[in-house]
């Protein structure tokens, strides 16, 4: 792992080198092990908190990991290309446009006690900016080189909070060109639903039924890219007690070890289909 400047992590890219890098402020991390036609993202794994903001936080550390994505990154850890946040959404959030990345009020409860100083908010967005040049560059790299990318945009979700049944895994699909990639949305909704997982977990994957796919990650490669498919994928968060802040790895790991073997496949599929 290096650390490297957002303008040397784009100059590996546009060279087609392999490379794991952590961003020089510490923001994201990317790894490039093998140029392929898929990429693995996890905007919302991350949980660092800049200390400037402490003191002036009324939300607890703990209000911030229940609304993150923990472990994401570390279900897709095997891939060849991940790229992953490293802060908190609580910052900024990756997942929505520069105009609302930083946030005043946090699901429903005011974030700061007292409003954030515009240089805070500078700091934040110019971190959020940089991870969007380099994901520009590693599309763009990906497209040039096999006419055709998918990206698996992994997330999780608090099941607990809903008051009637919900999937453990949703795809959400409304803003990707469903005519077009239909097929290929079913064929990893299928292959979702047949992930084994440990302690009786129930196992369903449904499209659009929590979350409908409207993150700023996907709408960013969508809207840049004409053949880039963004698949926005949420598990419920039945790999934790969402309550008790505890994580249990034998689900995490059960995860892992199978989307190892299904992401390829999907990708390859994807690859043969759509290439140029």
């Amino acid at each position: 792992m290096e650390r490297l400047s957002i303008n040397a992590i784009v100059a590996k890219i546009e060279a087609e080198e392999t490379f794991h890098a952590v961003s020089d402020d510490y923001s994201f991390t990317l790894k490039i092990d093998e140029y392929v036609p898929y990429v693995c993202g996890a905007v919302h794994d991350g949980h660092q908190f800049r200390k400037d903001l402490w003191d002036n936080c009324l939300h607890s550390e703990y209000d911030r990991w229940y609304e993150e994505d923990p472990e994401t990154k570390n279900m897709v850890i095997s891939h060849p290309i991940l790229i992953s946040g490293c802060d908190s959404r609580f910052e900024y959030d990756l997942n929505r446009d520069p105009e609302n990345a930083v946030f005043d009020t946090a699901w429903g409860k005011q974030l700061w006690k007292n409003p954030l100083p515009e240089e805070e908010k500078v700091k934040s967005l110019q971190k959020h900016a940089n991870f969007y040049k380099v994901v520009k560059a590693l599309i763009s790299k990906i497209e040039e080189k096999f006419g055709i990318c998918v990206v698996y945009d992994m997330h999780s979700y608090n099941w607990q909070r809903w008051d009637r049944e919900v999937p453990t895994w949703n795809l959400g699909t409304s803003n990707i060109d469903n005519d077009r990639f239909g097929e290929q949305v079913e064929s990893w909704r299928q292959m979702l639903a047949s992930i084994e997982l440990p302690n009786n977990i129930k196992q369903t994957a449904k499209v659009n039924d929590t979350f409908q796919g409207n993150g700023y990650f996907l709408k960013f490669i969508t809207n840049t890219f004409e053949n880039t498919l963004v698949l926005a994928t949420e598990i419920a968060k039945v790999y934790c007690d969402e309550y008790k802040q505890v994580i249990y790895p034998e689900v995490v790991a059960a995860v892992e070890q199978q989307l190892e073997a299904l992401i390829p496949k999907h990708a390859n599929d994807f690859y043969r289909k759509f290439k140029a």
